[in-house]
């Protein structure tokens, strides 16, 4: 599984980077910056799965 961000959806809320700083970070431009996009084992997933759902700009995808 993976995670995709679409920049050009962010609205820089920043949600991401709360949720998951490690996988997520923001570009000078405020838009997401996505540091790892592998998704591997429940709890990435499940952490995964909270930080797409809060995203307010649904700019986060997960593909399997």
């Amino acid at each position: 599984m993976r995670i995709t961000a679409d920049t050009h959806r962010c609205l820089g809320a920043g949600q991401c980077v709360l949720s998951d700083p490690d996988r997520f970070d923001q570009s000078e431009e405020g838009t997401v910056l996505l540091l790892r996009e592998r998704v591997s084992g429940r709890d990435e997933e499940s952490q995964a799965r909270e930080t797409v759902a809060l995203c307010p700009s649904q700019a986060l995808t997960l593909e399997v």
